[in-house]
């Protein structure tokens, strides 16, 4: 996917890709180092220099991310007297070795801008200013130890720091959030940077979708260059997929999509991929003079800004007119330059101060809906198998200690699972009715067994991860055997000491509480297996074979807890991107082709209240603002990219935990339905299907003043009466068109409206 990706951002005016370096995953074991596959990043930025595109390298190596546990390998937590991201010599000793690794592959292959390679800035630590305060004095000599060591490392290029006010010189701060137009670099001789423009937010297991529409980014990236900003990059431009067990959070879904210009499966996200690629290009006209001349400001009423670039050595101008009121639009007379309407909550691009070439608030590019096709239907012929359990619920592990372990500690994050068993011995059952077994944990998920019998299950919400499990439990005289399967979903990945946060039932107490007293089993004898059976033995493999491990027998078994399924199928044809629908399934782990697609959570809906069908782009814009997806589950569909199925036959392998129906476990394509146009007299509107389909039906045309939004438009006033004819011309049976939206397209105009627009609506088949 790497070089459509690339090109679809160059295509949308980007000049530089911007990525991370995940620590965990090149370095998952001490010393022993991974730059293979999908983690050769040498490759990946040769790729974006063959496209004719800069890099930014964000080494870190801390890079939040919404990654598991922030990007750092777990085996650096377990180091002895290490401290994480302060002034430790054990931390910075690796943190170093590592940084200095990746500049030197970097600089091995010709990478940095001196050498002529793409990458002209990089960046150390990540958004250390937010949390710095609680590190007091360790904290402040550590970013300046940062600061050091990465100009040691003499890359010849500029280090950057992100949301460090006190970066120290010459590293410069740089800024993120969904506004940086305030922002002001430390030192009057650094640019002002903006390197993470937030697109949209991330995704939650049982919470609603975000999303932030294309007027409010493009209105931030506006102001951004209005008041004098010079970089400003997307985060994220292309989300994608955390696939294995790459999300953190805690409970971060596998979907990363964050409502990006290039959507998860790589797809123009429509409008806001043409949007801001027209915002690019208006912006670039003012190129020069925006390097290169002085900036002007003037207030131009309570929330009009006039903002003039100009260079005196060649009289060029380059104009912004922004008007920040949430509410109320703004009519502004510039005198010999024109009158302009400014929609509130936008900016106006002046080209020369006096030729309108782009408002925020004006989309002129179509917007794209999406849908899931299933070609030549066919119900999965699956398999089953029982995850082996009867060492743990007999109490059987591989090594003990005389209290609860934390888990994450303990698996290394080689595992989501870990088992926690101990005995209790009791010789008069009868003083043991009415018992309650108590189990106080830090998350995420816990299946509790007692005597070999499940007793529950339960998990805690992605604001409140701790819970105390409760359940009535029947004992026996002698020996009885408590057994708890504890669940990460993804490993805390932000805030101050994050990586001190326990997991699992780490200290508990676990408890049995009976009538007129409690037995505390925390110091008990505990026993102790990191994993699943089924992963250990690679079920999830098909190229490792398991004999009579699956059971094929007519009567699918369904409802059933940590169970594993199997169902083989055929590549979809064509070339759109493909999906499994788990709709159905509980909480598990899916993989094709023994390649993991990520972990899924359907039967984990969202709230029913709080989304709305329509979402004003005016005002400060927030993750809460403006929701969809309500009485949904948080992720339904999971992509398989089509380089990880094979032309013959591929194998799908689930692993469940709650009990799930993979009856309703199909394979989908995702491909652009309809494709509608909103756009304002004087642009051009670009109409354009995608996989070689062709615009086979105009749905509805009207040039005038129509109403309401794609697949609900309805005709105004007044239109053009030629309007579908005129379209169905233009566009009927090609894969793009494009639309000069004039009266002398379409052969008539209303001059008692100020400005005339064209609705369009179409079939891609």
């Amino acid at each position: 996917m790497w070089p459509d990706l690339i090109q679809k951002a160059k295509d949308g005016g980007l000049d530089a890709i911007e990525t991370y370096i995940f620590w965990n995953l090149h370095e998952p074991e001490r010393r022993k180092y991974d730059f293979s596959g999908n983690l050769d990043f040498v490759k990946f930025f040769k790729l974006v220099q063959e496209a004719g595109l800069y890099v930014v390298v964000r080494i870190g190596p801390y890079v939040c991310a919404e990654w598991d546990y922030g990007g750092f390998p777990l085996w650096l937590h377990n180091l002895p007297e290490i401290q994480l991201r302060t002034d430790n010599e054990v931390f910075k000793s690796e943190m170093q070795t590592f940084t200095a690794k990746v500049v030197h592959m970097c600089k091995e292959a010709g990478l940095f801008a001196p050498q002529g390679g793409p990458i002209i800035i990089s960046q150390i630590e990540n958004e250390y200013g937010n949390i710095m305060g609680s590190y007091g004095a360790a904290g402040e000599s550590y970013i300046k130890w940062c600061a050091q060591m990465a100009e040691s490392l003499e890359t010849g290029i500029p280090w950057i720091m992100c949301q460090q006010k006190d970066a120290p010189q010459p590293i410069i701060n740089t800024c993120n959030g969904f506004y940086c137009s305030s922002f002001e670099p430390n030192n009057p001789e650094s640019p002002k940077m903006y390197t993470e423009n937030w697109t949209g937010w991330f995704m939650t297991w049982g919470s609603k979708n975000p999303h932030r529409t294309a007027e409010d980014v493009a209105f931030s990236v506006a102001r951004f260059f209005q008041t004098g900003g010079v970089f400003n990059n997307y985060y994220m431009y292309h989300g994608g997929t955390n696939f294995g067990r790459t999300a953190g959070g805690p409970y971060i879904t596998t979907s990363y999509d964050y409502d990006a210009p290039l959507d998860e499966y790589g797809n123009l996200n429509q409008p806001k991929w043409g949007h801001l690629k027209q915002l690019h290009a208006a912006i670039k006209l003012g190129e020069k003079v925006l390097t290169n001349g002085t900036r002007t400001s003037k207030l131009l009423g309570t929330s009009v800004y006039l903002t003039t670039y100009a260079n005196n050595a060649t009289g060029q101008r380059f104009c912004f007119l922004s008007n920040s009121d949430a509410t109320q639009d703004a009519n502004i007379d510039l005198q010999q330059d024109g009158k302009y309407l400014v929609p509130a909550w936008s900016v106006t691009i002046l080209d020369g101060c006096n030729e309108e070439v782009y408002n925020t608030a004006k989309v002129n590019t179509q917007t794209s809906v999406f849908v899931k096709k299933q070609r030549k239907a066919k119900q999965l012929s699956w398999m089953w198998a029982p995850e082996p359990m009867k060492d743990t619920l007999r109490g059987k592990g591989r090594f003990r200690a005389n209290h609860l372990l934390d888990q994450k500690e303990t698996t290394v994050d080689s595992s989501d699972y870990l088992w926690y068993m101990t005995k209790f011995k009791i010789k008069d059952v009868s003083s043991w009715n009415n018992t309650i077994l108590r189990v106080n944990t830090t998350g995420h998920v816990l299946h509790a067994f007692v005597n070999r019998r499940f007793l529950g299950s339960q998990w805690g919400t992605s604001g409140d991860l701790d819970f105390v499990f409760e359940k009535p439990v029947s004992l026996k005289p002698g020996n009885n055997v408590i057994s708890l399967l504890s669940a990460t979903v993804g490993l805390p990945n932000y805030g101050a000491f994050y990586d001190l946060k326990p997991t699992g039932i780490a200290g508990g107490p676990v408890q049995l509480i009976k009538d007129n007293s409690t037995e505390d089993l925390s110091s008990n004898r505990w026993s102790y297996k990191v994993g699943l059976n089924g992963e250990a033995r690679q079920l999830y493999n098909p190229d490792i074979p398991h004999g009579s491990r699956w059971r094929t027998s007519s009567e699918l078994s369904t409802g059933r807890r940590l169970t594993w399924y199997k169902a083989e199928f055929k590549r979809p044809s064509g070339t759109d991107p493909v999906v499994v629908d788990l709709q159905g399934m509980g909480k598990g782990h899916a993989w094709v082709n023994g390649r993991s697609l990520g972990r899924f959570w359907p039967s984990l809906f969202a709230d029913k209240n709080g989304c709305s069908d329509t979402c004003d782009y005016r005002g400060a814009y927030g993750p809460g603002k403006c929701e969809y997806n309500c009485g949904n589950p948080s992720q339904r569909w999971y992509h398989v990219p089509r380089s990880f199925i094979h032309n013959g036959t591929n194998t799908l392998i689930l692993f469940e935990e709650f009990g799930g129906n993979p009856k309703k476990v199909s394979f989908k394509t995702v491909t652009v339905g309809t494709v509608c146009g909103n756009a304002y007299e004087g642009s051009t509107l670009e109409l354009s299907c995608q996989g070689g389909k062709r615009i086979s039906e105009i749905q509805f045309a009207s040039f005038g003043d129509p109403n309401g939004k794609c697949q609900s438009f309805t005709r105004g006033s007044w239109e053009a009466t030629d309007s579908l004819d005129t379209v169905q011309k233009i566009c009927s049976g090609r894969e793009t068109c494009a639309i000069h939206v004039s009266a002398e397209t379409f052969g008539s105009s209303n001059h008692s409206i100020t400005s005339s627009r064209l609705a369009v609506q179409a079939l891609c088949r």
